[in-house]
């Protein structure tokens, strides 16, 4: 029971990015070879001035005496059987025998300071991390579709400081580390995983899970953990759709269905296919942004805009280029228009 208990609270840790220098086994074997290095020289030293050293035992010290007087220094235990009599084996203590004892301590105990040193640095930043992260988007599932969302979200200005990833692969968490994100590790449909990425301090929520199910698990937790965040959901079967949606997602995209009318226009006509495809694609070509109605904008019809409106959103109500009640725009209306992906800007030196 101990043990499946140890496993459920590893399965469900939050992982910030941080720069790997090295492996910490790799590390550490690093430091075993050097403190036995430190060992070896030890030795080498006290044999070749053995003459200067006496045992209480026999009098003589031979390899063997040379070996357990060097462990016994170098470990500051010094049981007093075996000194330094001569004036050459007493230097050679205070120049070279008390440098390498020194460092030798610095070897072992500073592997295990920076252990420690390491554990609290990273609890800090959890902590802090914990205190500053507010009005940031969740993901659930980080494969093809999360992934695909992530990237246009953050071609429109989202910085991935406002992301957390949430994913019961380990190995998955760790690869949205190297990219940058924080993670959770966990099954999304527990609260507990869900609080532990702050999620009702988060401002959207992307739900992009492998089985249809789970995405509606995972949305009715977040919906109860938060009343105020934007849920978008996917789901492979296109009659799954209204139980998502009575479950609280906002937005529902049915990926499969998607797929197919979008594979179906290519046959019909491969031009309109590559015009869909572009407008899906952030930041390349032709984009699909939604935006509000600007000052100029007041009063005018929908075809007297600067850019090419799809439809109109007022209020709740999503309203067709050619609706009657389109126009005139209002100030308070927002509107889905297609415009000219900028280039990106230079980076700054």
């Amino acid at each position: 029971m101990a043990r499946d208990a140890d496993e459920n609270l590893v399965t469900r840790r939050v992982k910030l990015p941080k720069r790997v220098v090295e492996r910490p086994l790799r590390q550490v074997g690093k430091r075993l070879l050097m403190a036995l290095g430190v060992l070896v020289l030890t030795v080498l030293i006290v044999w070749l001035d053995r003459d200067g050293y006496h045992d209480n035992a026999d009098g003589s010290v031979d390899l063997l005496d040379s070996i357990y007087y060097a462990t016994v220094t170098l470990s500051t235990t010094g049981y007093g059987d075996i000194v330094p009599q001569s004036d050459s084996a007493r230097l050679t203590n205070v120049l070279l025998i008390t440098p390498l004892r020194v460092l030798f301590l610095i070897i072992l105990v500073g592997t295990t300071l920076e252990v420690l040193t390491e554990r609290t640095r990273e609890e800090w930043r959890l902590n802090r991390w914990r205190a500053q992260v507010r009005e940031h988007t969740v993901v659930v599932g980080f494969g093809t579709k999360g992934r695909s969302a992530l990237l246009t979200l953050l071609a429109t200005g989202l910085r991935k400081e406002q992301v957390v990833i949430v994913d019961p692969s380990s190995k998955v968490v760790e690869a949205a580390n190297a990219e940058g994100f924080a993670g959770v590790i966990g099954d999304a449909t527990r609260s507990d995983v869900l609080l532990r990425a702050e999620l009702p301090k988060a401002r959207q929520v992307i739900v992009a899970t492998q089985r249809d199910d789970t995405a509606v698990l995972v949305t009715l937790t977040a919906r109860q953990l938060n009343r105020g965040a934007k849920i978008v959901a996917a789901v492979r079967e296109e009659e799954n759709a209204p139980l998502l949606k009575q479950s609280g997602a906002d937005a529902v995209i049915t990926s499969a269905s998607a797929a197919g009318r979008l594979l179906g226009l290519s046959v019909l006509s491969p031009s309109a296919g590559t015009v869909m495809e572009d407008l899906i694609q952030q930041g390349s070509g032709l984009d699909l942004v939604e935006r509000p109605v600007r000052k100029s904008e007041v009063g005018r019809t929908v075809r007297e805009t600067d850019d090419l409106v799809v439809s109109v959103l007022r209020g709740h109500r999503l309203l067709a280029y050619d609706h009657p009640k389109a126009s005139p725009l209002e100030l308070t209306d927002r509107l889905i228009v297609i415009v000219r992906a900028a280039p990106p800007e230079p980076a700054a030196p």
